[in-house]
């Protein structure tokens, strides 16, 4: 059985997946860092404990999220390369998020911060699908033109 979005050009396809996945991942990293912050007690905005949670979060939406990228998303199988890339673009992503983040925080100080932590993270996935796009590519089929490619 085909999915739906199997149906629609590559790059399209790319990026509504992307986006499937990225939407699930925001909810994902915002229920663990609201979590954090029940368990790490409720801090004054901007301070290191907003990090803390904020950094729990991302980890754990990140390692389901590379697999998922992998198979869904991009029609790939991990591999270092493509490892390292998402962890560049990961790191990219968290330093995006981390400098949003105070600024957020103080500019909508009337929002809900779950609702600040999603736009944070929006922003932040945008940027992240553009730097994924460079290290998820299928490799070419091996032909008679290409023998070397692996």
């Amino acid at each position: 059985m085909r999915l739906p979005s199997s149906y629609l050009p590559g790059k399209v396809r790319s990026a509504l997946r992307f986006f499937i996945v990225g939407t699930t991942g925001a909810v994902v990293q915002t229920w663990f860092f609201m979590a954090a912050l029940l368990l790490l007690g409720e801090p004054e905005k901007g301070l290191p404990l907003y990090y803390v949670a904020f950094g729990i979060g991302y980890v754990m939406e990140m390692i389901p999220n590379y697999f998922v990228s992998n198979w869904y998303t991009f029609g790939t199988r991990p591999n270092k390369k493509n490892a390292g890339g998402f962890l560049l673009a990961r790191a990219i992503n968290l330093v995006i998020q981390f400098a949003l983040l105070p600024l957020m925080l103080s500019w909508f100080s009337t929002w809900r911060d779950d609702l600040i932590s999603l736009f944070v993270i929006f922003i932040a996935g945008c940027i992240n699908y553009l730097t994924c796009l460079l290290f998820f590519k299928k490799p070419k089929p091996v032909t008679s033109e290409n023998p070397d490619n692996n």
